[in-house]
C-alpha cells in the first residue's frame, strides 16, 4: 500500500520518497481525495520540530460562528469536561472543572464544551461559572477568548438549561443532538425519520430564538445513518440556524477511509453546507479515533472534537495531543492545515487532567505517556546520542516537556511563600490568598520531611488540599495498628459539618479496611467501594502516596447525555500524604464529601421545583 497518513516512516518532513498521490487508508482499488504534494519549505533532515515549524504559522482567524476566513485553519473543540467526564469515576468538582477550563484556554482551544447543564444542578453551576470567568477572560498574545459550549438533547428543557449556563460568556454556544441512524430512531427514539427531522428543525430554531448566535447540531450515530437522510436533516437544520454540523462516529465503527468519505460526501451533497462548519467527533472503540479525525480534517472538516488524554466514555475519544501534533508534524501532507493550539501547554494540560480526573495515562501513550520519549534499546540510545533526529519525530520541547525541576525553581524546606507561589504560577495554577495559605501549611509539613519537593508533589498536594469538594467531613486524626498477629484496628476522629468531633473504632482485614469501617460508622452513608488504587508520586522512601477511590451509593438522579436515562453515579476521591493510611482516608472522605454535595444539590433543586409548583397552583 502506498505511503499514507497512517504511515509515518520518517521524521516530520517531506522526504524525496513522499508520494503526492498517496491516499487515506482505503480498500484496494478505490480512490479518494489524494494528499497534496509535499511542501518544499519542509526540509528532509533535522529534528521533526524544525520541519514541523519551518512553515510560519498564521495567526488565528477572527471567530465567526458559521465560517472560517482561512480555509486551512482547524478549530479545536475540547470536550474533556463533558464527554471526558463521562468516564466512570472521572467526576470532577466545580473547582477542578474551573481550573481545567482555565488551562484549556491557555492551551488555546477554540471551543470548550464545559458540560451537560441539564444533567444536574451541580453541572449547570459549573458550566455557568466557567462561562462567567473563562468565557470572558482574554489569554495569550492574541487575547484569545474561547467559546463556551453546553450540551443539550433536542428538547426545550435541556436547551433552556444550556442557555442559562452559557449565556454569560462572550461567545456562547448551544450544542444539541438527536439520533439519526435507523437502529436508534426505531429502537431508542421510536420515531419516524420525518418526526426526527421536525424535532431537529424546531429545537435548533428554538435555541436561536433564545438569543444564542452559535448553535451546533449533531446527528447522533451519523456513521451508521442513511446517507440521503443525513444530507436532508443537515440541510433542514442549516435552514433553521445551525452554524456547526458535528458528524459523530458515536460507536467508533468506521475506518479512516469510510469516515473521510462520509465527510467529503456531506460537503459535496448537503445544500447550504457553505453556511456552516463541518465538525468531527470520533470515539475510539476500534482504536481509530485519531486516524478518523485526521481523515475528516483532510476531507474538509474544520472543527475537530477531542479530549485531553483521549478520555471519554467506553474506549474514549480522539486525543487532543495526538490530533494536534499529527497536524503540526505532518502539515505538508494535510494541505497546510494548522490549529491555534499552543503546544507547549500540552504536557501541563495532560498532567492537570490526569490529576483531577484520577484517570492515569498509560506509560506508552503517544505524545504524553511517560515512555513517549524514553529510549532503552542500545541501538536507539546510540542513535539518539549521535543525532536526536534518528529516533525522535517530535521534540519534547514542543509539548512543554522538561525533566522535573531541571530548569527553574527547586523547592525545599527553606523555600518561602514567594518561591512556592511562583512555582504554582509556573505550573498553571491560580488560587486565592486564603487557598494559598492553606496549601502552604501542607507544603511545609511535607517539605520538613523531604529533601526536595517536586512538581508532582506540588500537584498532588494541590489536588488534596484545594480542589476538593465542599467539606462536610474532615479528618482530624487517624491511628491504626496492624501486623501478622491479630486483627488490624483503626481509630478515626472526624470533624462534622457542625464542627463537632466524632470518634469511632473498627477492626478490618488491614489498616485501610479498618479505617474505612470506622469512617462508615461515623458518617453512615450507604456506599460501595468500587475502585481503590495507590501510587507513589515520586521515587524514594520519602515519596508522597496518592490514593484514588471510586464509590457508588443510592444516588440515581444523574442523566446520561446520550440515553437520557438516570443512573447510579460514581464518585471519585483523591488523597495525598506521606502516610498511606492517612492518604487512603483522605481519598475516601473526598469521595463521600463529593457524594454528599451532589445529594444536597439535588435535594435543594427538588425543593425549589416543588415550591414553584405549589406557587403555580395557588
Amino acid at each position: 500500500m502506498a505511503s499514507s497518513l497512517l504511515s509515518c516512516p520518517k521524521p516530520c518532513s517531506s522526504s524525496s520518497s513522499a508520494n503526492p498521490t498517496s491516499t487515506l487508508l482505503r480498500p484496494r482499488g478505490q480512490t479518494f481525495s489524494p494528499f497534496p504534494a509535499a511542501d518544499p519549505r519542509f526540509s528532509s533532515h533535522g529534528l521533526a520540530a524544525t520541519a514541523a515549524t519551518s512553515m510560519a504559522q498564521p495567526r488565528r482567524p477572527e471567530y465567526v460562528p458559521n465560517r472560517i476566513d482561512d480555509p486551512n485553519y482547524v478549530r479545536i473543540f475540547d470536550t474533556t469536561l463533558r464527554d471526558g467526564e463521562q468516564s466512570p469515576g472521572a467526576t470532577m468538582t466545580s473547582a477542578e472543572k474551573l481550573v481545567v477550563a482555565r488551562q484549556l484556554a491557555r492551551l488555546g482551544v477554540d471551543i470548550i464544551e464545559a458540560g451537560f447543564p441539564a444533567s444536574s444542578p451541580d453541572d449547570l453551576d459549573a458550566v455557568r461559572s466557567i462561562a462567567i470567568e473563562v468565557g470572558n477572560t482574554p489569554v495569550g498574545e492574541d487575547g484569545h477568548v474561547p467559546v463556551i459550549c453546553g450540551l443539550s438533547r433536542c428538547n426545550k428543557r435541556d436547551i433552556d438549561a444550556a442557555w442559562e449556563a452559557v449565556r454569560h460568556a462572550r461567545r456562547p454556544r448551544i450544542h444539541t443532538f438527536i439520533a439519526t441512524s435507523e437502529i436508534h430512531m426505531q429502537h431508542k427514539l421510536r420515531k419516524t425519520p420525518e418526526q426526527v427531522v421536525g424535532i431537529a428543525k424546531e429545537m435548533v430554531a428554538y435555541a436561536r430564538s433564545l438569543g444564542c448566535p452559535d448553535v451546533e447540531f449533531s446527528p447522533e450515530d451519523a456513521g451508521r445513518s442513511n446517507r440521503e437522510f443525513l444530507y436532508h436533516i443537515l440541510e433542514e437544520v442549516i435552514k433553521a440556524g445551525a452554524t456547526t454540523l458535528n458528524i459523530p462516529d458515536t460507536v467508533g465503527y468506521t475506518l479512516p477511509y469510510e469516515f473521510g468519505k462520509l465527510i467529503a460526501d456531506i460537503k459535496a451533497n448537503t445544500p447550504g453546507i457553505e453556511n456552516a462548519i463541518i465538525s468531527t467527533h470520533c470515539q475510539n472503540d476500534l482504536g481509530l479515533a485519531t486516524a478518523n479525525t485526521l481523515a475528516g480534517a483532510h476531507a474538509g472538516a474544520r472543527q475537530l472534537e477531542v479530549t485531553i488524554n483521549g478520555i471519554g466514555e467506553r474506549a474514549g475519544n480522539a486525543s487532543l495531543e495526538e490530533v494536534v501534533m499529527a497536524i503540526k508534524c505532518r502539515r505538508e501532507l494535510l494541505g497546510g492545515l494548522y490549529t491555534g493550539i499552543n503546544t507547549q501547554h500540552i504536557t501541563m494540560s495532560s498532567k492537570m487532567v490526569q490529576e483531577h480526573s484520577g484517570l492515569h495515562v498509560q506509560p506508552h501513550k503517544a505524545i504524553v505517556g511517560a515512555n513517549a520519549f524514553a529510549h532503552e534499546s542500545g541501538i536507539h540510545q546510540d542513535g539518539m546520542l549521535k543525532y536526536k533526529g534518528t529516533y525522535e519525530i517530535i521534540s519534547p520541547d514542543d509539548i512543554g516537556l522538561t525533566r522535573a525541576n531541571e530548569f527553574g525553581i527547586v523547592l525545599g524546606k527553606l523555600s518561602g511563600r514567594h518561591a512556592v507561589r511562583s512555582k504554582l504560577v509556573e505550573l498553571g495554577y491560580e488560587i486565592t490568598d486564603k487557598e494559598f495559605e492553606d496549601f502552604f501549611k501542607r507544603y511545609k509539613e511535607v517539605a520538613e520531611k523531604k529533601k526536595r519537593v517536586t512538581d508532582e508533589d506540588i500537584e498532588a498536594l494541590l489536588s488534596d488540599e484545594i480542589f476538593q469538594p465542599k467539606v462536610f467531613w474532615s479528618l482530624a486524626d487517624v491511628q491504626a495498628t496492624c501486623g501478622t498477629l491479630g486483627l488490624s484496628t483503626a481509630t478515626v476522629k472526624l470533624i462534622g459539618p457542625d464542627g463537632e468531633e466524632k470518634i469511632a473504632c473498627a477492626v478490618g482485614t488491614g489498616p485501610v479496611d479498618a479505617a474505612y469501617k470506622a469512617v462508615d460508622e461515623i458518617i453512615q452513608i450507604p456506599t460501595v467501594l468500587r475502585e481503590y488504587s495507590m501510587t507513589s508520586v515520586t521515587e524514594g522512601i520519602d515519596a508522597i502516596a496518592t490514593t484514588r477511590v471510586v464509590v457508588t451509593g443510592d444516588v440515581s438522579d444523574s442523566k446520561h447525555a446520550l440515553t437520557g436515562h438516570s443512573f447510579n453515579r460514581a464518585f471519585s476521591g483523591s488523597g495525598a500524604a506521606l502516610d498511606i493510611v492517612v492518604s487512603s482516608v483522605r481519598a475516601y472522605l473526598s469521595a463521600l464529601n463529593k457524594m454528599s454535595s451532589f445529594v444536597g444539590a439535588i435535594k435543594a433543586s427538588s425543593e425549589v421545583s416543588e415550591s414553584q409548583r405549589v406557587q403555580s397552583t395557588e
